[in-house]
């Protein structure tokens, strides 16, 4: 899957079965369900999971667990766009496992 099939994939009514669970957590985290998005991302011990984790937490509002999460997956606090942010999570995650 790349960015673009990811991206259409939101018009569906769950994300796709073979998705990990940060992306999964993004593809909740676009459609605006933040509960399930931090469901499926906090008992992960990944770095992807961590940056997912953090994203959620800087839309959130909430930096200071932002932090923490940046931290945890090894990444420099987000200094672009949330939207930006969210296109540059999706591509390294879907980068990584073609």
């Amino acid at each position: 899957m790349n960015v673009a099939a990811f991206i259409a994939s939101l018009d569906g009514a769950a994300p796709a079965p073979d998705l990990s669970a940060p992306l999964a957590g993004l593809w909740w985290a676009a459609k605006g369900d933040w509960d399930q998005a931090h469901k499926i991302v906090q008992d992960e011990s990944s770095r992807d999971a961590a940056w997912v984790h953090a994203y959620l937490h800087r839309v959130e509002g909430d930096l200071g667990n932002a932090g923490y999460w940046y931290r945890q997956a090894g990444q420099p606090a987000a200094k672009d766009s949330l939207e930006a942010e969210w296109e540059r999570i999706a591509a390294t995650l879907l980068g990584s496992r073609t």
